[in-house]
């Protein structure tokens, strides 16, 4: 397998980020690494070693990309009580999402072009990553044709709180495709795009269930076909099932 690593500076951040790319051929997956992880999480976890013979194959090459989370999503998340916001917290949110907001520039305005042929991409993430691939999707369908989310959270207010501003909403799919437009050009976009979600109903995806239960039922309204995977009450938000998931979608997809 062809594996190729990247840093290069990014002018949206002002930093140096890294990334790596697995593969050369078929069809560009665009992979978030979980809550606070790094490029090469999938690779540790053997999520690579899981999709291998398909980029062995050319079906797929995956880009995966780096994250800042816990300078932006997780900093300052009180873990025994998320939905608590001292006001110590409040007063660093809008510096907190607006550097999301530049790492979400970095994506769309410098990784994507660097890496894509002008196909559009699949994207993808587990946990956190799910969150972002489902974000980035319906953000941007224009980039992307497909979403494959598993063990998502789609609401923003798990990490904020009650506390909101245009950035916030507007990286909380939840809200904002609830109060989108009818008549806006996204919707007819979004019914002719491929969208999976995924979550089990085991040891640790209490919330993720509930938020995708919650993003089900807003597309039913709104509709706007999808796929919702319900697995069982032994699947747990753990990359045991991750692996087992993902090549089962991708699979799909490719046909």
């Amino acid at each position: 397998m062809n594996i190729q690593y990247f840093k290069h500076w990014s002018k949206n951040l002002n930093r140096e980020i890294e990334y790596k790319i697995y593969g050369t051929e078929g069809q560009g997956v665009l992979v978030f690494p979980s809550q606070d992880q790094r490029f090469y999480e999938w690779e540790d976890n053997g999520m690579i070693s899981m999709l291998s013979p398909m980029i062995e194959a050319g079906e797929i090459h995956l880009i995966c990309a780096d994250s800042i989370d816990a300078e932006t999503w997780s900093n300052g998340l009180n873990a025994e009580n998320p939905s608590f916001v001292s006001d110590e917290e409040k007063s660093h949110y809008h510096e907190r999402i607006e550097l999301h907001e530049k790492w979400y520039n970095y994506i769309v305005e410098e990784l994507i072009p660097t890496v894509n042929n002008g196909e559009q991409l699949i994207v993808t993430g587990c946990s956190m990553g799910g969150y972002h691939a489902a974000n980035f999707f319906f953000r941007r369908p224009d980039i992307f044709d497909t979403v494959i989310a598993l063990s998502g959270l789609y609401h923003a207010s798990y990490f904020f709180g009650d506390y909101s501003d245009e950035l916030v909403y507007s990286n909380s799919p939840l809200d904002f495709l609830r109060w989108m437009p009818a008549d806006h050009y996204y919707w007819d976009m979004y019914r002719h795009r491929r969208i999976i979600c995924c979550v089990g109903q085991g040891n640790w995806e209490e919330d993720l269930l509930d938020s995708t239960r919650r993003l089900d039922t807003l597309l039913c309204e709104k509709g706007v076909p999808a796929w919702f995977d319900y697995w069982g009450h032994d699947v747990a938000h753990d990359w045991e099932w991750w692996r087992r998931q993902l090549p089962y979608f991708i699979g799909n997809v490719l046909g």
